[in-house]
């Protein structure tokens, strides 16, 4: 009869033990599966295929024009004039409305983090426009608060003698800018506030005991406890603002000219108006690349902050 073993400590651990462990950790990624399945069906098999497309010339207004072409594509959409404006564009766009939308976010987000009546009416009121779908919000600014004969931005100017200004024709990016702004501010504020909600109000007290000024007390204690939480607001509406096409096919369709055709704009010209399936899917490829490279700095920033938290 055999003798029991004794699991002595220190021991090297034995293969069944190691087995059992294997398949208790594949077990729990079961429930995990479905959702695996379905973001690879949705997302990485139809970038592969735009990968794929992206090397072969075809336009479905040629019929047999479908032909390998190596590289082609990218160096056809590369040397036109009209991808480099694009791509001015969106870099613009994109600095433009998160740089703005991070410094509202933050001050309103100030404002919030200080006890008063009805700040909890207040604070739903403020999210309200990052609820409102894009392209109903475009309709609402370009038809009903930017029309140049009845908008209501033109009849609050006439007194001063500014009514009637066609806001969207004559200030196009401007335009585009401001209503991203308006719809990213309010996902701004979120962050930073639960950044400033999170901070120990003891220190802050106590700096202002100690004779330390409110500018002072922000910045060098409440701005560099944020900081992670601006730069996480910062690349995920960077992420989201390169995306933009509502606003741009609402209010503007990419002009006048070009003045606000981004990649996203580009890439719906050229494959659904131009048809050209693999100039469109380069555009996209390298769309993706630029996005991708903002996503990976911000999926950096947030394991950042849980690190940061973890050791608080």
């Amino acid at each position: 009869m055999a003798e029991p073993t004794v699991a002595v400590r220190g021991a090297p651990v034995r293969p069944r033990a190691t087995a059992a462990a294997t398949r208790d950790s594949w077990l729990r990624r079961i429930p995990l599966l479905p959702a695996l399945v379905y973001v690879i069906l949705i997302t990485q098999i139809p970038f592969l295929l735009t990968i794929f497309y992206s090397f072969f010339s075809w336009n479905l207004l040629r019929p047999g024009s479908f032909q390998f072409a190596g590289l082609a594509n990218y160096g056809i959409v590369l040397s036109r004039s009209s991808f480099r404006i694009a791509l001015l564009n969106t870099v613009v766009l994109t600095l433009g409305a998160v740089a703005l939308s991070v410094v509202l976010g933050l001050t309103v987000a100030m404002l919030l983090n200080r006890e008063f009546f009805g700040r909890g009416v207040v604070r739903t009121l403020l999210i309200a426009p990052f609820l409102v779908m894009p392209t109903a919000a475009a309709l609402i600014w370009k038809d009903t608060l930017l029309n140049p004969v009845f908008g209501v931005v033109n009849y609050a100017l006439s007194p001063i003698g500014l009514g009637h200004v066609d806001f969207v024709n004559r200030f196009p990016m401007a335009t585009i800018i401001t209503v991203e702004v308006w719809r990213w501010t309010p996902f701004m504020m979120l962050i930073i506030l639960a950044g400033l909600q999170s901070q120990n109000t003891d220190v802050l007290e106590a700096a202002g005991v100690d004779g330390a000024r409110p500018i002072e007390i922000f910045r060098y204690m409440t701005l560099p406890f944020i900081r992670p939480y601006i730069e996480l607001g910062a690349l995920l509406g960077s992420l989201f603002i390169i995306q933009t096409f509502d606003s741009i096919f609402m209010m503007t369709q990419g002009g006048p000219g070009q003045a606000t055709t981004n990649l996203p704009f580009l890439l719906y010209l050229v494959a659904f108006q131009g048809f050209d399936i693999g100039q469109a899917s380069a555009i996209g490829v390298m769309a993706v690349i630029l996005t991708m490279i903002v996503a990976t700095l911000a999926l950096r920033t947030l394991f950042t902050i849980f690190i940061v938290e973890a050791r608080r």
